[in-house]
């Protein structure tokens, strides 16, 4: 909808948190003609996408991987502007290099006859099991993504109508289950299905409708933002304050105040105080209600409840800027440990750190060198580690030790001298995603995404009980992910205008 399609002279709307989720739903409802203003705690936007530089370096915090551009441009488009005037995306490929302890190395891409050349290499036999996962992946982006992805499950009904599509991919089974079923390669079957960690999903339990990832690569292509995922949300926030929006940064919400079943007032740690027509938090789920809202019954009810939930992994991340170019290594790799559903179980079930570990590696200069000083690159290494919940250590005293253990990998396997070479070095780990984040337990991704925390069983996008407050990003229906929170501000954009019309 635009403001010329409706009437909304008048009305006004909060938004606590400027993540994606926060910001694409602020520029659907100023868009619409709601004067929209953003709240956001920190010292720059972006929740999760937040960005540091040091020494001429510049480290992007949160999501690299950009796909679907189509949902993103769409923002633009809904005030007949082009994306391309403030954000520059550029092609990213390979999407992934996948590496193993042996050496072996597989390309992952969406060039088919370059994907079929690099499957042979691992078992040409998989070849047409692969072409049969390609279907059935189409077949759940279809479903999963295009009909679904945006729709808010606000009851039960939406649940069971939903139920048997659901049921003809067989959505009870996993993602690696599913894999399993068309290809026999292990190395394969890792390829095929470990996308679900970037959403904060284990691929032995992640329902197999995640699958659609493969298809949302495929057909919409990996990006970067020229300057970063940060220069995407600098776009974002360009557009938003266009429209006419306002954001207001380095203030925290600490309470939505209510009257009966209306959210009436916002509040700030510096005492700012404002009446809203619609209040909408990007905020993690777990602090929206039990802190938030903590004063209400509703709040209450909702923490104690959200408590017994099953919460994703979290992260941790070392971000180093070295001496020289690294034209060799791709701009995202993948080096898997010698364990892959071991690994899986250490990190979603027993809550320990294990000796081995998977690495994702993110290497932005050989895309674009503006990440970093004139002959040196930029990196980060991430490693999915148990939430907090889990793996209660001190990351004082861990985070050296394991940020040691990471970057001598990173050196044995690619970077033979790369502790001679680092010109700076952080990390970033669960304790911090707690501190600066408000991320319960240091979940890097929110609930996690299994059959029964997706859909109606998710974060719903309007409350149930206080009709005015709604839920965008990574707790809500459909979930993490760039597209995933995009989509969940679509959907709770169309409820929040429609709500407002009446």
């Amino acid at each position: 909808m635009s403001a010329a399609a409706t009437d909304m002279s008048g009305k006004t709307a909060c938004i606590i948190g400027s993540g994606f989720g926060g910001l694409a739903l602020a520029i659907r409802l100023q868009s619409a003609g709601i004067a929209t203003t953003v709240l956001e705690a920190r010292d720059k936007p972006g929740g999760r996408a937040y960005y540091w530089q040091e020494d001429g370096f510049t480290f992007d915090a949160g999501p690299t991987v950009i796909t679907d551009p189509a949902c993103l441009k769409e923002l633009w488009g809904l005030t007949g502007q082009d994306m391309a005037q403030d954000v520059e995306l550029m092609p990213v490929m390979p999407f992934y290099r996948l590496n193993w302890p042996d050496g072996t190395n597989f390309d992952y891409s969406n060039d088919d006859l370059a994907l079929r050349r690099e499957i042979a290499r691992l078992d040409p036999a998989d070849i047409a099991g692969y072409e049969e996962f390609c279907d059935y992946a189409a077949g759940v982006y279809r479903e999963g993504y295009l009909r679904l992805g945006s729709v808010p499950f606000l009851d039960f009904t939406s649940m069971v109508k939903a139920a048997p599509a659901l049921a003809r991919y067989q959505a009870w089974r996993s993602v690696y289950a599913m894999v399993s079923k068309y290809v026999s390669s292990e190395k394969l079957r890792e390829a095929l299905s470990f996308h679900t960690l970037l959403v904060g999903g284990n691929p032995m339990s992640t329902s197999a409708i995640y699958a659609l990832i493969h298809t949302l690569e495929k057909e919409g292509g990996v990006w970067w933002a020229r300057g970063g995922t940060n220069r995407l949300i600098a776009g974002m926030v360009r557009l938003f304050e266009r429209l006419g929006g306002q954001i207001r940064l380095n203030d925290p919400v600490v309470k939505v105040h209510t009257l009966g079943n209306q959210a009436t007032e916002v509040e700030t740690a510096a005492g700012w105080q404002s009446a809203f027509d619609a209040v909408a938090s990007n905020a993690d789920i777990m602090h929206s209600y039990r802190d938030l809202l903590g004063d209400t019954a509703r709040g209450q009810k909702m923490g104690r409840s959200l408590a017994k939930k099953r919460f994703s992994p979290s992260l941790f991340v070392v971000h180093f800027g070295i001496e020289g170019r690294w034209p060799g290594i791709p701009h995202h790799m993948i080096l898997f440990g010698p364990r892959y559903k071991g690994l899986l179980d250490d990190i979603y079930t027993h809550g320990v750190l294990p000796r081995d570990f998977s690495i994702y590696l993110h290497h932005p200069t050989v895309t674009d060198p503006t990440m970093a000083p004139e002959g040196m690159s930029t990196f980060y290494a991430l490693v999915p580690v148990a939430h907090q919940g889990k793996l209660p250590v001190n990351w004082d005293e861990v985070g050296p030790l394991l940020e040691k253990r990471i970057l001598d990998e990173v050196g044995r396997r690619l970077i033979p001298d790369i502790h001679d070479r680092i010109m700076t070095c952080f990390h970033y780990a669960p304790s911090d995603f707690t501190q600066d984040l408000h991320a319960h337990l240091g979940s890097a991704f929110s609930l996690e995404p299994t059959l029964t925390q997706s859909a109606w069983f998710r974060g719903h996008n309007r409350d149930d009980m206080i009709k005015n407050f709604y839920l965008t990003g990574a707790g809500t229906h459909p979930g993490a992910g760039i597209p995933g929170v995009v989509g969940s501000a679509k959907a709770t954009a169309g409820l929040m205008i429609e709500d407002m019309l009446e």
